[in-house]
């Protein structure tokens, strides 16, 4: 899992292995790699690398992985997603970052209907092993905590929330402006734009912000763009469809894959980041929005107000009109408004650090390892 196509997950893999690197100098780790991250990563002499190149969620990772797993002989396994190999039978813990496959019907998935139920039931049955025999269960917020607790019927007192954080120095580094003249390749120098960074999976709810913008500009005649950042994967040719359909291809630009580098241009120059899903596990791209200059719309669901309280501008996810709204509002503040509104919630948002998340899950590992 370890790459930054694997948008939030592989950031918040990536994150803990980089300030996990800093805080432990005896304790021997192991890092499980694919071939394409294998030579990326570098490691102290505590730290060991294994090759263990094959796809998640295969059959080849549930026989192979345990086998593997095995011959290091770990005191503790930290399992940081779901694809877990149920022949393993050793002490492990898990990090769960939402429910939401365990909750979505066939709208989240292009396969036929018979492979994709065929494939369902491991996946859940994988799931609910994992979870079930874990001595300890991660997770990024309080929200999900208590949606695993009532789902698999699990003791909250096994359930440790490590939020997740936001590099702030880093993409605050970032330049300003936009001196490589980025918005002019993407079409967006001359239009005011909304921004979308990440995968179109059905729960991510698009289809809401496509119908917002288009009713936006067809309003009042405006040319309002919506900007669709992330690596191109088959919800994307949905997207398009969607876009077809609406008659919105001259309002939405897809972007594909842009580098944390050219990200902060987009967020820095954007209207605002729209983040309409209908749910997550955390909320990791409206912090990084935050912290690289960008004011946040956000649907209205649980784990949103938890983690972002009062920086935010709420509407309702399934509303195209409480969307519209919201896009107005925002497009009325002021530069100096603006910049008050940003101080205040960059303020807020440094309480969410990689390294207070590193810290907090080591301590679990202690915790469990001292019985």
């Amino acid at each position: 899992m370890y790459g930054l196509e694997n948008a939030g997950i592989g950031r918040y893999i990536i994150n803990l292995i980089e300030e996990l690197k800093k805080l432990v100098n005896k304790e021997q780790f192991v890092v499980l790699l694919r071939k394409k991250y294998f030579d990326q990563l570098n490691l102290p002499s505590n730290w060991k690398k294994v090759l263990a190149d094959f796809r998640h969620y295969t059959f080849e990772e549930q026989f192979k992985l345990p086998r593997i797993i095995k011959k290091e002989n770990p005191d503790l396994v930290h399992f940081p997603h779901i694809n877990f190999p149920i022949l393993y039978q050793g002490t492990h813990i898990i990090t769960v970052h939402d429910l939401t496959m365990q909750r979505q019907g066939a709208d989240a998935t292009t396969l036929s209907l018979p492979i994709y139920y065929f494939k369902r039931f491991p996946f859940l049955l994988a799931a609910r092993i994992a979870i079930k025999s874990a001595v300890a269960i991660i997770t990024p917020s309080n929200t999900v905590k208590n949606d695993v607790s009532e789902y698999y019927n699990i003791d909250k007192n096994k359930i440790f929330v490590t939020y997740e954080g936001v590099d702030f120095g880093k993409l605050e580094s970032y330049f300003r402006g936009d001196p490589k003249g980025l918005l002019e390749l993407w079409d967006l120098q001359t239009a005011k734009y909304f921004l979308y960074v990440g995968n179109a999976y059905s729960h991510k709810n698009l289809e809401v912000v496509v119908k917002a913008i288009k009713k936006l500009n067809e309003e009042k005649d405006l040319n309002i763009k919506f900007a669709v950042a992330g690596s191109k994967d088959v919800f994307k040719e949905r997207l398009q469809n969607l876009i077809g359909q609406e008659n919105a291809q001259k309002y939405v630009k897809i972007l594909g894959y842009v580098s944390d580098e050219e990200l902060s241009v987009l967020y820095k120059n954007s209207a605002a980041f729209v983040y309409s899903s209908l749910s997550e596990g955390f909320g990791l791209q409206g912090l990084e929005a935050i912290a690289s200059g960008s004011l946040v719309l956000a649907s209205d669901i649980p784990v949103f107000k938890e983690i972002y309280e009062d920086n935010v501008l709420y509407f309702n996810p399934k509303e195209v009109n409480s969307l519209v709204e919201a896009m107005k509002k925002v497009m009325k503040i002021s530069r100096e408004e603006k910049t008050r509104i940003l101080t205040r919630t960059k303020d807020f948002i440094k309480k969410y650090s990689w390294q207070k998340m590193a810290k907090e899950t080591l301590e679990v590992y202690q915790k469990i390892l001292k019985g």
